[in-house]
């Protein structure tokens, strides 16, 4: 989303990044939802785009920043996407972002919200992304908190989404409910995480929460009293529109080892952005590494019903019963009752002669 040209040429502005992975994992592929992880930061950058792109459309209210939007696969498997998106960057545009912001597991409703950062507090832009949204959310009614953890080189794996970005020397960072990070492949939209986990309100309050801290950065507005997108206003945040994108995405599995270039769910998030950004790439990738990759997400389980072992000796008991009088009858009808009561008669014995 461009912002204000300045003498023609909008590449010149820094740019800001909002970021959100969309994919899941899960043992059953095919019922991998992840409402909550990560289709909660999917719907809140959705939401986002929507907004600024109508205070984008005015010239008059167009800010000074460029505004990067990523919807990035591979969250799951060490952000894999993030990394390949990030690594495509020409120089310029990856020099170019003041910082990023990416959304991770905001759907549940809690007191406080964690912003996850690589560089300490002191740093100019840590602090200033700190301010601007703490103080947003004072007026919201909560806290956010902040915890630092710094990056390990020597470990090829990552925590947070942001940590890909800090890896490259862009300041970023991780909003989301989430104390502590999840371990690989661990809580990432498994079978458990359905819609009856997420809170259409804690999403509202979470969109307003970094839309007004964004306005706050890109306008240099100050104070506790300005809000942009206030409820009774045209910019209001559109609870319609955040519920029908959580209702899509809580029914659509969506693990990226199975998702093609033109699967209808990545052409339908492609289609949505379109209509609210300047322009839209899909970069395909290949996720590789540690990991490997079966094209089967559903199968036929058959479950048969058998009887007990109670019945199998009642049914055994009956026929063998059943045997017996049938045998009996034909015995009596055919021959007589002499030779049934002889056959359990006992043979008499016989004496041997001796000389």
């Amino acid at each position: 989303m461009p912002g204000l040209k300045t003498d023609g040429d909008a590449s010149q502005l820094p740019t800001i990044a909002i970021v959100a992975s969309y994919d899941t994992f899960g043992a059953a592929p095919a019922l991998s939802v992840g409402s909550d992880s990560n289709g909660s930061g999917i719907v809140a950058l959705l939401e986002i785009a929507r907004l600024f792109s109508l205070l984008y459309s005015n010239p008059k209210t167009r800010g000074r920043y460029n505004i990067l939007f990523g919807l990035t696969s591979g969250g799951p498997y060490n952000y894999n996407g993030t990394q390949k998106w990030l690594r495509s960057f020409d120089q310029r545009l990856r020099e170019s972002i003041d910082y990023a912001i990416c959304l991770n597991s905001i759907g549940s409703w809690d007191n406080e919200l964690w912003i996850h950062v690589s560089k300490p507090a002191e740093n100019a832009y840590i602090k200033q992304i700190f301010e601007d949204f703490s103080s947003v959310a004072e007026g919201l009614g909560f806290k956010v908190g902040l915890k630092h953890k710094k990056i390990n080189i020597s470990n090829p794996r990552v925590a947070w989404e942001h940590e890909q970005f800090s890896r490259l020397r862009v300041t970023a960072a991780t909003l989301s409910q989430l104390f502590t990070a999840p371990e690989l492949l661990e809580s990432t939209g498994g079978l458990v995480d359905s819609r009856h986990f997420v809170s259409e309100t804690a999403i509202i309050r979470s969109v307003k929460l970094v839309a007004e801290s964004l306005a706050r950065h890109i306008y240099g507005y100050q104070g506790n009293n300005i809000q942009i997108f206030a409820d009774d206003s045209s910019l209001a945040v559109n609870p319609s529109y955040i519920q029908s994108w959580l209702d899509f995405l809580s029914r659509t599995p969506r693990v990226a080892p199975f998702l093609s270039k033109n699967d209808p769910f990545v052409m339908a998030l492609k289609k949505e952005l379109e209509d609210h950004t300047h322009e839209v790439n899909v970069q395909h990738e290949v996720l590789d590494g540690m990991f490997t990759f079966y094209d089967l997400t559903k199968a036929r389980l058959a479950i048969y019903q058998v009887a007990s072992v109670t019945f199998d000796l009642l049914l055994l008991l009956a026929l063998g019963s059943y045997l017996i009088v049938l045998f009996s009858f034909l015995v009596i009808t055919t021959r007589g009752l002499d030779d049934l009561i002889s056959i359990f008669r006992r043979p008499p014995s016989r004496k041997v002669k001796t000389a």
